[in-house]
């Protein structure tokens, strides 16, 4: 068995110099959909600043299961599977905001342009329960969280 802290660096160097994932849905009718959405990752807690009346949100409404897959290397790609909520903590999605515009790019940028300010800037909050670290040819490592949500 895998603990997180078996991956974490690795994990962290992957997801942090690509940044941006493929994230798929499922619609209330069982109908799958993707995007390409920007992460930034605390340890095994991700944070996406979204849109709070997209597609997207409706979907996560019914459903809020997402999957995720980084893919710049196509030997060393990473699958991430996460239940999302919605960060209602004004502290909280300040704190993200700040450490979205503090980051170096391209992990980093500004959100004011795109979300204008709090109010308007949607923090969905990752909790994997699983995550694989392709390395072909080397088989796979995959983290499973002890307790799925």
């Amino acid at each position: 068995m895998i603990n997180f802290s078996d991956i974490e660096a690795e994990f962290i160097k992957r997801v942090h110099t690509m940044v941006w994932c493929a994230v798929a849905t499922v619609d209330a009718n069982g109908r799958p959909r993707s995007r390409v959405l920007h992460s930034i990752w605390e340890g095994s807690t991700g944070f996406i600043g979204t849109n709070p009346n997209s597609y997207k949100a409706k979907h996560l409404a019914h459903n809020p299961y997402v999957s995720l897959a980084y893919i710049a290397d196509i030997a060393k790609p990473v699958y991430v599977d996460a239940r999302t909520e919605w960060v209602n903590d004004m502290s909280e999605r300040q704190r993200i905001w700040d450490l979205f515009k503090s980051a170096p790019l391209p992990l980093g940028y500004d959100p004011e342009p795109i979300f204008k300010n709090l109010d308007g800037f949607g923090l969905l909050k990752l909790a994997p329960y699983r995550i694989q670290l392709d390395q072909f040819p080397a088989p796979s490592l995959i983290w499973r969280a002890d307790h799925p949500v």
